[in-house]
Formats: structure tokens, sequence, C-alpha cells
């Protein structure tokens, strides 16, 4: 249980942890058990980020290869003192090499280039032989205190705590402290403030604790000595071990292993009111980690600050989380932060769903930044200061929605929170029935303007109605055509006649008998109503919305508009006679993309032709009536079907794509699963009007259960003609095969 919690598998260790309780009689085992669940509990409720906390590794200016320890920092944040082996070799305990054996205190200055080259104290304070670790300074900086210790292989057989006066210019000989040490381990030495009077912070094994190391605290009564320690209390000590102290301004800082964390060692703070302590609290994510985080320091002010963690990130050369490095703690003045949430229409949690957060300064989009959450709706983000922003969420089965603010002009720390609702996109069957009198839309038959001739894009839609006549021979049907409400009423009707006589006559050129079509032009007299396919493709619409010319001329946007009346124009077939019901794969009937060939790799699955820019209702721009000065992105396919796949195989494929529009295109980012790697990653490539493109894509099925569309989002630096950064999107769906 312990394992998965470090590997960050709190649900999985949950189940472990409970499995122990149900199976142990052990009742301080149980209780480190229940400790252990506690913090994996707290992992998964706690946000990703601090606010306004910036935690990030301080880089090879402090650390080495090796292990760091104890950052302590001088008053004005541009002096610190750690501890180090400074050793980027395996070191080994012998003879010949003592010095570098052995942990020493260094000491680090700050200018405006960065901290310059560490250099070892002095022997005042490095003794030969001994391990000199665990720095503290007190208010005034004039006396530091220190941990000299002996191992014995790697466990440690002595340690006392020690002090030295002095300062910056130089540290005199240290002394041990007086009335702290003994016959126990005493290390970690803190200076604070109690009951208005000094007094030393420690960590020891001293008899009568807790559990492993306790922390305590000495009151000053001289130079150097202090009276009877005092154990902290319950409150503070645990079971597990308690550690690294460090105190500021009424709140002590301290590690544990005892108080549920994230795992291993974490950071945790409680206040002193003048008479007791209040309940530890976790710092929380960047602070913490799954690993250990330790000895936390700030600077006089508190925005600046250090601490020392083995978080997989760290520098070591001898494994991910085998060392301790120097991390910086940077504490905003004034920050920002957003959380979003998102919920069904029903205000339910929606689990599953993806947040972008972009950045929209003078109109161009900056680097979205994106989160996806698989088993929570919480989405939580840090922000820069006087910022626009755009938000968009989506869920593969719900529709899109999006918010804009901003954070110019702040003059004190909020949080921008906002509820996303999102409505349902409609369930598409992967069959549909076709009943008697039940009109069918055949979505590629279209006509050129004022023309009656079937065009190639056509046949395919032709061709499914010629297999289903000639499978039911005895079936008789209507095929009709439909025009929108604009121009003369005769001439549509005359019009559409004329198209479904022409859709007529392919099939009789096929060899269906003339007797078992009705050919029927209805001109604009019979609007189309929304079905559930058509709302799915076209938010705006609900189903069952009948498209007369009174509800088009309602729809305030054109491009919507114009969508709408390209609906009405349409043919359609039914069933007159013959079978009552017929079941069809819906694919069958789908609106398919034309493949124009390619000669080139930009038009590795075919580029467009560039004598339009008809817009795909997969991208943000659809159903927009100005696209003047806008990329316009036309992929030749966007929704590739893979067909069956065998778990765990891999595809490569790509999408070809040209700017149709009549500005440069520049890709931002694009977002996809985790089971999808865009291998040839254009982000940041900028496409002049006219030129090719290529997105080569891997997919791998080792994750997957089921048959799945997944959904690649392309995001562009430019925004539309409304100042909204402009998305597109491109599908594969496969069936799989175990």
């Amino acid at each position: 249980g312990q394992l998965l919690k470090m590997n960050e598998k709190y649900d999985e260790a949950i189940e472990e942890f409970q499995t122990f309780l149900n199976a142990s009689s052990n009742d301080s085992l149980k209780a480190l058990a229940q400790n252990e669940m506690a913090g994996a509990e707290l992992a998964k409720e706690l946000p990703q980020t601090m606010k306004g906390v910036t935690v990030e590794n301080a880089g090879r200016d402090l650390n080495t290869k090796f292990s760091e320890y104890s950052p302590t920092l001088g008053a004005n944040g541009t002096e610190v003192y750690f501890t180090t082996f400074d050793a980027d070799d395996v070191i080994y305990v012998d003879e010949k090499n003592k010095d570098e054996s052995y942990a020493q205190i260094y000491r680090a200055m700050k200018d405006d280039n960065g901290w310059e080259k560490p250099k070892a104290l002095g022997g005042e304070i490095n003794r030969p032989e001994f391990h000199n670790s665990n720095v503290a300074l007190d208010k005034d900086g004039r006396t530091l205190y220190f941990t000299r210790a002996q191992l014995m292989g790697n466990v440690l057989s002595e340690s006392k705590i020690y002090f030295s006066t002095g300062g910056s210019e130089g540290w005199k000989g240290a002394q041990e402290v007086q009335g702290v040490n003994g016959p126990y381990l005493a290390k970690h030495p803190a200076a604070g403030e109690l009951f208005g009077k000094e007094v030393l912070f420690f960590v020891s094994d001293m008899p009568g604790g807790y559990g492993g190391f306790d922390l305590y605290y000495a009151t000053k009564t001289g130079e150097g000595t202090f009276s009877d320690p005092v154990n902290l209390g319950d409150v503070i000590n645990t079971a597990g071990d308690d550690e690294t102290p460090y105190y500021r301004d009424g709140t002590l800082y301290f590690s544990s292993t005892g108080h549920p964390g994230l795992g291993g060692f974490d950071i945790f703070y409680s206040t002193w009111d003048g008479t007791k302590w209040s309940d530890p609290l976790n710092m929380g994510r960047g602070y913490n980690t799954s690993v250990d985080d330790q000895s936390l320091a700030l600077d006089t002010e508190g925005y600046f600050g250090m601490l020392v963690s083995n978080r997989p990130e760290g520098r070591s050369a001898y494994g991910r989380t085998c060392c301790n490095d120097i991390y910086t703690v940077s504490i905003a003045k004034l920050y920002a932060d957003l959380v979003t949430g998102l919920f069904t229409i029903e205000k339910k949690p929606l689990p599953g769903g993806t947040v972008y957060l972009i950045p929209t300064q003078n109109n161009k989009v900056g680097t979205p930044d994106s989160k996806t959450s698989e088993e929570g709706n919480r989405f939580d983000f840090d922000l820069s200061l006087d910022m626009p922003y755009m938000v968009i969420a989506t869920h593969p089965d719900y529709f899109p929605d999006t918010m804009q603010f901003n954070t110019v002009g702040l003059t004190e720390s909020k949080t921008y929170q906002h509820f996303f609702y999102l409505k349902p996109k409609p369930v598409i069957p992967e069959y549909d029935t076709i009943t008697l009198e039940e009109p069918i839309v055949l979505e590629n038959i279209l006509y050129d303007f004022d023309d009656d001739r079937i065009r190639p894009e056509a046949e395919s839609d032709l061709e499914v109605v010629y297999e289903l006549m000639t499978e039911y021979p005895d079936m008789k049907i209507e095929l009709s055509s439909h025009t929108d409400n604009r121009g003369n009423n005769d001439y549509n009707e005359n019009l559409s006649q004329r198209r479904a006589e022409s859709a007529r006559r392919w099939l009789v050129r096929k060899g269906i008998s003339r007797d078992r079509i009705v050919a029927k032009g209805y001109g604009e007299n019979q609007p189309q109503t929304v079905s559930a396919r058509v709302a799915a493709l076209n938010g705006f619409l609900k189903e069952g919305d009948v498209l007369t010319e009174e509800y088009i001329n309602a729809i305030k946007d054109e491009g919507q508009q114009e969508i709408a009346h390209e609906l009405n124009r349409r043919t359609e077939f039914k069933i007159l006679e013959g079978p009552t019901s017929i079941t069809i794969k819906s694919t069958r009937l789908r609106k398919k993309e034309t493949t124009n060939p390619g000669t080139d790799r930009g038009s590795l699955i075919g580029a467009p032709q560039q004598d339009t820019a008809k817009v795909h209702n997969l991208s943000s721009l659809y159903g927009k009536k100005n696209l003047k000065g806008l990329p316009v992105m036309q992929f030749n396919k966007r929704v590739l079907e893979l067909g069956a796949v065998k778990k765990g195989e891999k595809r490569r494929f790509a999408y070809a794509f040209v700017n149709t529009g009549d500005a440069p295109l520049t890709i931002s980012l694009i977002s996809a699963c985790d089971c999808t790697t865009i291998e040839n990653d254009p982000t940041g490539d900028t496409f002049q009007p006219g030129q090719k493109g290529v997105i080569e894509v891997l997919f791998d099925s080792s994750e997957k259960d089921e048959a799945e569309e997944i959904d690649i989002d392309i995001f562009l630096e430019e925004a539309d003609n409304d100042g909204i950064p402009i998305r597109e999107t491109v599908q594969y769906r496969f069936d799989l095969k175990k």
C-alpha cells in the first residue's frame, strides 16, 4: 500500500490498506494503515496546484548529483547555508579519502546573475570525520546552530547540536549546546520564540516520546545554554517521525511521516496561540509530493524560501528518487487562479472532461494549458496577471462550452470560479431502422446550383438504395427532392422534380424497374424535421425542430441560417410498399468526405482543392459567415475509420491539410488522449495561405477495452472575428478486437 501511494496510485493503495485493516489484529499497525489511508484520501481531494506558489529545482548552482540538506536563508534572502557531500561520484567511507566521505556545511551568495559557487565553511564548523549538517540561524543571523553526527553503516549512531557565533564575515569555533544534548540523538535545531522567550526547537529520540523522532523545545537561558527539553505534545508529535522544524511568526513548519500525507515525509504547519498548538495542516501539493519533502525555510519577508525533496525531477544520477535536491519556493504577493467544474445540465458532476485555458492577449492566442480528469470534475489553473483568457470545456459525449474573463487591474489576490453545465450530444445509434413511410435523408446527394445532374459523390448513397432494392425485390420507394424556401415556389418545385427524376434515372440504368420508383419534387413545401443525428452535428438545433421559414429567420447567426437552408436542400427516400422495416448500419448513409489524390508528402492522405473555404462542422469556424482575414484549416479527411484493431496493436496514420483561408495559420497546441502520440508535432509552425501540412499520429490500443471515437483538438494562435481562439478537431474511430 505504501509503495502504491508513493507511486501516486491512491485508489489502489486505499484498497490495499483496507485489505490489511480487515486482516490484521495488531492495533499499532492498524493505526498506521488508517493514517496512510487517510493520507491517500487527502491526496485525492487536494488541488493539483497551490495558489500563488511556484516550487522549482534550484538547479546545478546549489545541487549536486548526490544529496543536499537543510537550506537556511540569511535575513535578506541573498545568502544560503546548506549541507551537501559535494560529490558527483559514489562515496566510499575509507581511510584514504576521509574529507570527501562526510557531509559539510556550505554557504552561497546570490547576485543579479544567480547563486555564486558555494564554499565550504572552515574547520571551526566542518569538523573532520564528522557529518556536519542541519543548519539554522537565529533571528539576528549572529548565531548558527547545526548538528555533528556519526554513522555506523547507514544508521545514525551519534548526533549532537552545536552553535557558533559571528556572522557572514566569519564564524567562531563551534561549541556544544548545553541542556539539549544527552544519551540520545539530537538533531535539526531551529531558533524560535515561545511565551515571549527565545527557544530552540530540535528533534530527538529521547525516552518518553510518542514514536520515532519527536519535536522538542528548550528555553534559552544564556549563550549556548538552554533549560530542560519539553516535548511539543501529541498534537504535533506522532507514532511516526516528526522532523525538520522551522519557526516563523507564530507558525511552526515541520515534516512528518505520522500525519496524513501524500507519501513519505510531508511538510505541515501548526500555529501557536500563546498557550497551545493548532492541529497541523498539510501544506498541499507543490510543497509536498508522493515522496519525501522536508526542511522548509523562508526569508525575512516570507515570499521566498527553500525546501529539500527527492521528487523524481531532481538531479540525482543514481535513481529518480535516490537523493535530495534543494528546491526554491516563490510565493506571489498578488496572485490569481481559476477553479472550474464540469456538470451535466441536471447539475450532476461530469467526470472525463478536458478544460483548456487559453490566453488571448491582443486578439492572439497564446499557448493553451489543458487538463483532463477521468475521475473528477474539478480543474484548477494558476493565472497570469493583466491577461485576458478564454476557457473551453469539452467532453466526448457533450457539446463544448466557453467563457471569457480577464485578470486586468487586480489590486488583491482573487480566485475566479466558473461552473460549466454541458449539454449532452444526442446518441447516434449504430444501426438505423427504416420503416414504411419514414423519409430517410440521403446525405451525399448534392447538386450544383440550378442543376439536376447527379454528382459523383452522390453515387454512394444511390448505391445503397440500389442494394436495398435488389435485396428486397418487392420493395417500392419514393425518391423525393426538396429545396430551401428562397426563390420562386413554382421554380423550386420544377427544379426539385427534375432532381428526383435524375436520381431515379440513375437507379433505372442500374437495372431497377422504373415502376418501383416514384420520383417526387416537393420544392420548399416540406421543411426538414431535425433528427438526432442532425442535432448532434449542429449544436444550435434541437431534435424535433422543423426548419420552417419562420424558424430559420429567427436564427440570429447568418452562418447558422445558411446551414439550416442547406439542410432543407435534400434528397430523401421512403418505403411505400414491401418490407415493413429494414435495419441498416447508420454509417452506410452517413455523409462522406471526398478524397483527392495527393502527389507529395504534404498530401499523404490527399490534400483538398483550394477552390472553396467550406468549413467542416468539426471546426470552431463552422457556421461563421465572415471568414475574411482568417486562416481556414481544411482537411481532406477529418474522420478516419481504422476498422478492427487488435488490443495492444499500434497504428500509424496521418491527416493532410491545406490553409484555404487568406491569413497565415500557426498551430499553438495539439491535444489528444494518452493513447494518441503526435509524431511530427507541427506546434509552432506557420502555414501560409495555400500551404500544405500533415499531422502524423501513432495510436496505441493497449489501454483500450472497447470501440471508441477519439478526438484530436488542434488550437491555432489566431482568433476568429469574435476574438475566440480557432479550434479544429479531427477524429478517428476503431473497433476493438480482443
